[in-house]
């Protein structure tokens, strides 16, 4: 099965090398991509200089954006999978071949990587949001996600079509909850370790988190059932 990386990066330049490095070392077996989302540093100049496959889009369109033109290149590239991967160093990759023997094993549409699968949720108020995203996804879906807004996710062939397709979907976990009961995804969690962030500062806010909990919690519960 033939799998591709997908690194959205924007304004990484303390990481992106140090990322890309470390996932060549350790997962040689994987193909990848950078999706360089308009940064205004030096994240494309570094990925040019080091060779790294590297794709320069000319604004910046968010995650979303980043995400969507990652899974359009693996579908014309005719992957098999494809692995979300963060530029920022939180996500280990000796984890990588853990989420695609857990796709094999289970036949699942999406794997997601998990903290929390066999270990506890520590008590803070990020968890305490994303407890209640688990408990509307099981509510309205019927399945339990430990640890839904985990960036670090795999997505078979059928769901890489998904993405790259339409233009409604995000790698967020109301997509997930859309997925499963409208689309009848399996997605099933394979535990992993992530470190914080090596270099410069998460986009989300105290105050940008409280609206992204609350913009999911409200797609979960009623925008995905007027879409098709």
């Amino acid at each position: 099965m033939s799998t591709l990386i997908i690194i959205p990066a924007y304004n990484e330049e303390e990481s992106i090398v140090s990322t890309v490095e470390e996932l060549r070392a350790v997962a040689p077996e994987f193909d990848y991509v950078i999706v360089n989302d308009g940064s205004r540093d030096r994240t494309s100049a570094l990925c040019h200089e080091h060779g790294y496959n590297v794709i320069d889009q000319p604004v910046n369109l968010g995650l979303t954006g980043g995400f969507q033109t990652g899974m359009k290149y693996a579908w014309r590239h005719g992957y098999d999978s494809v692995i979300q991967f963060d530029a920022d160093g939180q996500h280990r990759p000796e984890h990588l071949a853990d989420l695609v023997r857990r796709q094999e094993e289970t036949g699942a549409d999406i794997v997601v990587g998990s903290r929390f699968v066999t270990e506890p949720k520590p008590r803070s108020l990020r968890m305490a949001g994303s407890n209640l995203i688990s408990a509307l996804i099981k509510l309205t879906c019927g399945v339990v996600i430990r640890d839904p807004t985990s960036g670090m996710r795999l997505y078979d062939r059928s769901m890489i079509e998904q993405f790259a397709t339409r233009t409604d979907l995000a790698p967020e976990p109301d997509t997930l909850a859309f997925l499963i009961k409208r689309k009848g995804a399996h997605v099933t969690e394979c535990q992993v370790e992530m470190r914080d962030r090596m270099a410069g500062e998460s986009y989300l806010t105290l105050s940008k988190s409280i609206s992204y909990m609350a913009n999911a919690c409200v797609s979960i519960l009623f925008a995905m059932w007027f879409r098709k």
